[in-house]
């Protein structure tokens, strides 16, 4: 679960709602100072049980490279709906949610694409989809397949429990006094509260077993022919530093540790991780341009 450092949104972001064929996300937008964006946009992807709000920190900066700057809520996640079909929360059908996002987004243009953490896993399908127009793909705080160490058991609690006890068991029990103990500041903690009993019941135990039994598919991302980024925090208590690393190279991706972070650098390391994600995409366009000009 990923804590927000602060819920005010700065200048120049707003609340949007992105519409696609397949549906209406909610998301929050980050413009240039002079309205006016001159390079490629981004679409950020959240992770499980995570939401846009996870991006406050950096899309401001982000969007003073010269950039619009979206972060979404999948489907079923806080301020989007999701139907009771548990099969639309697959990283297959989020990953084509994410595509329709990008193409909105995009409007004819590539679109770097984010995704952190099971939002990783949601984008490299999108990505491998290929139906999408994209400048790059980045995996952050992501892994080649289902999680592991602690955060895997986190996940096997919530799938044990939330179906017989309900989101309200999970928050009291689990999620509120890991909070507390952590010294989440009390405005931060009742939002989470508000974040976690919005997702959609069906919608989380999906995307626990998504997170939990993802396949590695490092080899056919290697393949899809765009620039990669594997960025991570120095101290991820999700998957595995060194996993990350071993994955990076198995992509040929380029790699990018931010120190002193652990699984959310956005929110832990805000001006490490969005200098990290303007430069790597700024790089990325430039030898597209050079490409498809010859």
């Amino acid at each position: 679960m990923s804590t927000p450092r602060f819920l005010t949104l700065p200048p120049g972001v707003s609340s949007e709602q992105i519409e696609t064929p397949l549906g209406s996300f909610a998301a929050l937008e980050a413009l240039p100072v002079s309205g006016v964006p001159e390079r490629w946009p981004a679409l950020l992807v959240p992770g499980f049980t995570g939401s846009k709000e996870d991006f406050i920190a950096v899309l401001q900066t982000l969007a003073q490279a010269g950039r619009r700057v979206i972060a979404v809520d999948m489907r079923g996640q806080f301020e989007t709906p999701g139907p009771d079909d548990p099969s639309a929360y697959s990283c297959a059908a989020l990953g084509a949610d994410i595509g329709a996002i990008a193409a909105a987004v995009g409007q004819g243009e590539p679109v770097h694409l984010l995704g952190h953490s099971f939002g990783g896993l949601v984008a490299r399908e999108t990505a491998l989809n290929g139906a999408s127009k994209l400048a790059s793909l980045t995996l952050m705080s992501s892994g080649p397949a289902g999680i592991v160490g602690p955060r895997e058991r986190m996940g096997r609690v919530m799938l044990a429990e939330l179906p017989e006890y309900g989101l309200d068991y999970m928050w009291s029990n689990r999620m509120e006094p890991d909070a507390l103990a952590a010294g989440v500041p009390d405005d931060i903690v009742a939002f989470l509260r508000k974040r976690l009993l919005a997702n959609h019941p069906t919608g989380l135990v999906s995307m626990a077993h998504e997170v939990l039994g993802a396949p590695d598919r490092c080899a056919e991302l290697a393949g899809c022919g765009l620039d990669l980024l594997v960025l991570y925090g120095e101290h991820d208590d999700g998957w595995p530093p060194l996993l990350q690393a071993e994955m990076a190279r198995r992509l040929d991706a380029e790699c990018v540790v931010v120190p002193g972070a652990l699984h959310s650098p956005a929110v832990e390391a805000p001006e490490t991780t969005a200098a990290a994600l303007t430069r790597f995409w700024n790089a990325a366009e430039s030898r597209l341009l050079q490409h498809q000009h010859g």
